[in-house]
């Protein structure tokens, strides 16, 4: 019986230690995009000071394909040893309502999110519209005349001018490009009239002083673009606005004790001050909640996003 309970100790006492001593090899962050896009840069620049923060080297690891479906699912069916951390995307919002899969964040276990990002209507230099009140006033009175580049039928920056289009009753004729670089090349080059896309993502072209941005679908203003008004400010509140987002997940059934240093550890990254600066620079607004203020976001967004996917019919 000694023998026994000693045998149990030493057994708890490898497993306290097997805990205690985690991570011990470096840990893989899955990120469901293309290198050296947006949210790829986002990820690599979250974990270059990895080993600080968390006593081992973070890795990104690309998984792309069926518009980040598949990455998300490599995170979901990753082994449940805390070695293993995805980067969750605005797409795990909308795949389960469009009939596109059946993921959504239910299936992980959150840590925290990163980002929002709020949606930016742009034209070019020498478009024939000065303000927001102009292209709505000439898009009501030419239906399906004004064409609107987008990233993709049910992405965020589709549904934020969808939902603008849905109130105001304003119907836009929507092109889809396989991406941001496409979108404000097809602006550039006079291919669409307006573009909606990240407005972090016309940074550089309204520094440049290529575009107008006519108005930002957020509540406030943008710091890095003071002079852009919101929606509301331009005459057309919308009181829920649609916002990209990103965020960090972990399969289901990571023990605990796993989970704790993994929160921890990220949160001491989005915490670093070159992480910060960098974000700052390429004018993204870092929002970070926990677990449970996550949770609460997504489950509010589906709210948010079941009338406009039904109202641009992509509601399955």
């Amino acid at each position: 019986m000694k023998c026994i309970s000693f045998l149990c100790v030493a057994l708890l006492t490898i497993s306290s230690s097997v805990f205690a001593d985690f991570p011990e090899k470096d840990i893989t962050l899955v990120v469901p995009w293309s290198a050296g896009g947006g949210t790829d840069t986002i990820a690599r620049a979250l974990v270059k000071n990895a080993k600080q923060h968390i006593g081992v080297n973070v890795n990104v690891v690309n998984k792309t394909g069926g518009q980040g479906a598949i990455g998300m699912g490599a995170t979901k069916r990753a082994r449940p040893d805390g070695y293993t951390v995805g980067l969750i995307t605005f797409g795990l919002s909308t795949y389960k309502p469009m009939g596109l899969s059946n993921q959504t964040f239910r299936d992980y276990e959150l840590l925290q999110l990163l980002n929002q990002s709020s949606a930016a209507l742009t034209v070019g230099k020498n478009s024939q519209w000065n303000s927001l009140d102009d292209l709505i006033t000439y898009a009501k009175a030419n239906p399906g005349k004004v064409t609107l580049g987008h990233t993709g039928a049910g992405a965020a920056w589709h549904l934020s001018a969808a939902a603008l289009g849905v109130l105001y009753d304003v119907e836009f004729n929507y092109i889809p490009f396989d991406g941001g670089a496409p979108t404000r090349s097809a602006l550039l080059g006079g291919h669409v009239d307006v573009i909606a896309t990240g407005i972090d993502e016309v940074k550089q072209l309204h520094e440049a002083d290529q575009i107008k941005i006519l108005a930002v679908n957020a509540l406030t203003r943008h710091p890095a673009f003071p002079s852009i008004p919101t929606l509301a400010e331009a005459g057309y509140k919308v009181d829920a606005p649609v916002l990209d987002w990103r965020g960090l997940a972990l399969p289901k059934n990571v023990p605990d004790d796993r989970v704790d240093v993994l929160a921890s550890g990220f949160k001491r990254m989005f915490d670093d001050p070159s992480f910060r600066e960098y974000c700052e620079k390429v004018g993204l607004i870092l929002v970070y909640e926990n677990s449970d203020g996550f949770e609460d976001f997504l489950a509010n967004m589906e709210k948010v996003l079941e009338p406009t996917l039904g109202a641009v019919g992509l509601l399955k």
